[in-house]
């Protein structure tokens, strides 16, 4: 389980190049594909410094065993990232890079927001332009095209590690954006640490 930072799962592609499948943050489990199909399908490769709890396979297992409210919080979570994961492929088969990243943007600032680490007003964002590309299957170019739209349009500003979003709804309507596939969606906190 990773308790502090960020990592991404990603796929190699056949051209060298790699497709980031999702992020994960605080909370989430890592590898449960690699439990329970025996050959992890997904590598993982941390975005910033992280510290993971390891659990030893059989004592997981053993947990599941034990307790039914266990087995629910795993499939939750697991059923939580197959939606993320839907969601990416829909977008990016949709060939929209305005509303795709919009989207993106959106989506990591809710999963923010339900650690208590973001506001509608923004976040800490640890990505770089590239890796933000290999999430939504972009060009690094192509990215930066599209955050300085965004700046122009007053929609949203990400400078130094922080994406600031100055017209929340508006960013909402431009992406369809709709957080229900996330679960329990809590309120935006009024400040984000940081922000100022």
């Amino acid at each position: 389980m990773l308790t502090a930072g960020w990592t991404c799962s990603y796929h190699l592609l056949q051209n060298g190049g790699r497709q980031i499948v999702n992020l994960q943050l605080p909370g989430d489990i890592l590898g449960l594909q690699g439990l329970f199909l025996g050959v992890p399908s997904l590598s993982f490769q941390a975005v910033t410094d992280v510290e993971v709890l390891e659990v030893p396979a059989s004592d997981f297992m053993q947990a599941l065993k034990r307790n039914n409210q266990t087995v629910a919080s795993v499939y939750r979570a697991a059923l939580r990232d197959e939606a993320i994961i839907v969601e990416h492929l829909a977008n990016l088969g949709g060939g929209d890079a305005t509303q795709s990243l919009a989207h993106f943007l959106l989506e990591t600032g809710v999963r923010l927001s339900q650690l208590g680490l973001a506001s509608e007003t923004g976040y800490l964002c640890p990505l770089s332009q590239d890796e933000i590309a290999d999430v939504l299957g972009l060009s690094s170019v192509h990215v930066n095209r599209v955050l300085r739209h965004f700046r122009e349009e007053g929609l949203v500003t990400f400078r130094d590690g922080f994406v600031r979003i100055h017209d929340y709804q508006r960013l909402v309507t431009l992406a369809s954006f709709d957080p229900v596939y996330l679960g329990r969606v809590r309120a935006f906190p009024d400040a984000v640490a940081g922000s100022d």
